[in-house]
């Protein structure tokens, strides 16, 4: 992502992903929109990436917190934001379209749900819209990732291709993350359970 940002800068208009973006250039909010959403990416993919360190949260709190402020404020106010005005422009036609605006705000939905139930203290159902949250934030990744899997293994058309990237890129992720937080549930459950049947075991 890095590399991919960085080629961006100083405000470049004719690399990479814009040079198939030239009739969306001269739109301005579209514009200010995509380089508000590059530079501000890898902000949001470290600081949401640090929430998940249980070394941080037990020893660091503070700064545990004020890197989870940095990340909803980004999502919420920056790259949330930008990414839904992108989506109404993406390529690939309504499919596509669709995909990245509901990418766009389902990715605020979870992350100001879990601002959410932080503030309320509960703690549990914070952390699985973390979860729900940093899986969307990560399509950033897996969206590339597919695609480069399926340009190399498969000869459809690129527009195809887009088409089916914008979906998978981030409902995968999603599937996982709903994986993860089922799979947390079911051993908290059987933990309990196994605690209650301690008490429950007849001398």
């Amino acid at each position: 992502m890095a590399k991919i940002t960085v080629a961006y800068i100083p405000y470049n208009t004719d690399v990479g992903f814009l040079r198939i973006k030239q009739q969306y250039i001269d739109i301005d909010h579209w514009r200010t929109a995509f380089f508000i959403h590059v530079y501000a990416s890898m902000w949001v993919l470290f600081a949401g990436f640090t929430q998940f360190s249980s070394w941080l949260l037990k020893n660091k709190p503070r700064l545990h917190r004020a890197l989870g402020y940095i990340y909803v404020a980004d999502v919420l106010l920056i790259t949330g934001p930008a990414g839904l005005i992108m989506g109404f422009y993406a390529n690939g036609g309504l499919w596509s379209r669709v995909a990245f605006v509901l990418l766009a705000i389902l990715w605020m939905f979870f992350t100001a749900l879990a601002l959410i139930k932080a503030k309320q203290k509960k703690f549990k159902a914070h952390r699985n819209y973390m979860i729900r949250s940093y899986a969307l934030t990560l399509s950033a990744l897996t969206l590339r990732a597919w695609k480069y899997a399926i340009t190399n293994t498969m000869a459809l058309p690129p527009m195809d291709v887009y088409r089916v990237v914008a979906w998978v890129g981030w409902v995968g992720n999603l599937a996982v993350a709903e994986w993860m937080i089922f799979r947390q549930k079911k051993i908290s459950l059987h933990k309990k359970r196994d605690f209650d049947n301690m008490f429950k075991t007849p001398l």
